[in-house]
């Protein structure tokens, strides 16, 4: 989508303009100039519009070179938040793409207010209508229609142009690569195989100069990579460990790692599913999609901060050689894990993930999983549950998800899960303690192995996936967590 930002719209030529209905219109700045559009209709039109929140009506305008008006409802302006203004935009790319639009403008002054600037209000404007204008292509052989895409964005506003510009630009970087992580989690398991989402990760890395590892089979042997290796020992494709290193110092200090689960398919293993929890498995690599969502924003705006991604990959099946309740493996880190539940299968693969980003002297680390059922008992669909070890740390990465509006909420990690955690006859953890507190202690087996490393798990088992179309997208993979990882990484990069 080209973004372009203009003064004066008088000679600008759109097939509609974008814009927001509050109550008392007329104080917007411009307003007056705007009504002569309508040779004295507007005020007329607009007693009979409703004001309320993400309401749309297309009206024609009678004169000047844009036909048609989308009015956006936005209630009392004063009182508009940025989450209310990035939903009102989602709402405003979905009708764009319904009504096929090419290219569109947005009248910029009437989403503003004392506390969002032209620069906030251009910037909510191209990440909502990106996010909102989302669509997956399907496999139907009978979709023959044409590319329905917004090919540009204009944007009309007499503040700086290039700082509206530059804000907007940014906006869409973080709308596509969320849109990006959304197909990657909407993809089927026959088709993103841990090989292919390696071969993702290599061309992510190979159009922004990240340095790229890409591991098979035998390196993990190798390296020694147990967890990884039982859940994938079931298989018939190989398992991938996927490293991306985005260097903004030569030097490479304290890197931040994202760390990623990347299950492209889960049966549960011999700890099978049930018939209708087994479907939307596909999903399972919610994590790590974000996380290559996150780096694609990072490779785009190059911040001043040293990352590293990492994401095990592999699908969790039922065969003969298939690893079974009872099991006794040996993780990257030497810790040795009893397998209680073959369907506990993220948090192996993320023990062996953290320990090699240590390994790679990461000095801070985010992993993010679709890991339990139990968060979603816990907290609902729309609520990404979060653990940590690190106070300082986790107030840092709390200031990105409120600015990017993704909910997150902290539970506990008491020194008596931990102990749950660590019983066992047989071995120096169990991967599966109970169903109770079922997200804590698949998330604080992960903190087994970060140890004493400042660290975040976020588990979007209940956020990676939407059930049905909400304001910033349809049904399907969400993308969630892209945006604040990608900000976190921006307000460490400030904060050194």
């Amino acid at each position: 989508m080209n973004l372009v930002v203009h003064s004066n719209p008088e000679n600008l030529e759109a097939e509609i303009l974008v814009v927001g209905l509050s109550r008392h219109p007329e104080n917007t700045k411009g307003w007056q100039e705007f009504s002569e559009r309508f040779n004295g209709k507007l005020e007329e039109w607009t007693k009979e519009l409703s004001f309320d929140m993400k309401s749309l009506i297309t009206y024609p305008t009678l004169s000047g070179s844009i036909p048609r008006v989308l009015f956006v409802g936005l209630n009392d302006r004063k009182k508009l938040t940025e989450d209310d203004l990035r939903a009102a935009f989602g709402q405003a790319g979905k009708e764009l793409m319904k009504k096929k639009i090419k290219n569109a403008a947005v009248y910029l002054d009437s989403f503003q207010n004392d506390g969002i600037d032209a620069e906030n209000a251009a910037y909510l404007a191209a990440e909502g209508i990106t996010l909102g204008a989302y669509r997956f292509d399907d496999y139907k052989t009978s979709s023959n229609e044409a590319d329905n895409t917004i090919e540009t964005l204009s944007i009309i506003s007499e503040e700086e142009a290039e700082e509206v510009e530059a804000s907007a630009f940014i906006g869409q970087v973080f709308g596509q690569s969320v849109n990006e992580a959304r197909t990657l989690v909407n993809m089927p398991g026959n088709l993103l195989t841990a090989t292919a989402l390696a071969d993702y990760a290599k061309e992510l890395g190979d159009s922004y100069g990240f340095e790229t590892d890409i591991m098979g089979k035998a390196e993990l042997e190798e390296l020694g990579m147990g967890a990884i290796l039982a859940v994938n020992q079931g298989s018939v494709e190989e398992p991938r460990l996927i490293v991306l290193k985005y260097k903004a110092t030569e030097s490479f200090e304290k890197p931040l790692a994202l760390v990623g689960k990347g299950i492209t398919f889960d049966t549960g293993g011999y700890s099978l599913k049930p018939k209708d929890g087994i479907v939307g498995m596909k999903g399972d690599m919610g994590g790590a999609a974000a996380v290559l969502g996150a780096m694609k924003v990072i490779g785009e705006l190059k911040p001043e901060k040293n990352v590293i991604a990492v994401i095990a990959s592999t699908d969790n099946m039922v065969s003969g050689n298939a690893f079974k309740p009872d099991d006794v493996i040996t993780s990257l880190s030497g810790k040795t894990i009893e397998i209680l539940n073959t369907d506990a299968e993220g948090r192996l693969v993320l023990a062996d993930s953290v320990t090699y980003a240590k390994q790679l002297g990461a000095t801070h680390i985010v992993d993010v999983a679709t890991l339990t059922g139990g968060v979603i008992v816990a907290l609902g669909k729309d609520k990404t549950g979060a653990l940590t070890n690190d106070e300082a740390f986790f107030e840092t990465f709390m200031e990105a998800a409120l600015e990017t509006g993704e909910f997150v909420w902290r539970l506990p990690l008491t020194e008596s899960d931990k102990k749950r955690i660590r019983k066992s006859d047989v071995a120096d953890l169990n991967n599966s303690p109970g169903r109770d507190g079922h997200m804590i202690f698949g998330g604080g087996f992960v903190g087994e192995f970060a140890e004493e490393t400042p660290w975040i798990h976020l588990d979007i088992a209940g956020t990676s996936d939407a059930g049905s179309a909400h304001d910033l997208g349809p049904k399907g993979g969400t993308g969630v967590m892209v945006r604040t990882l990608a900000m976190l990484v921006e307000r460490m990069a400030e904060e050194q």
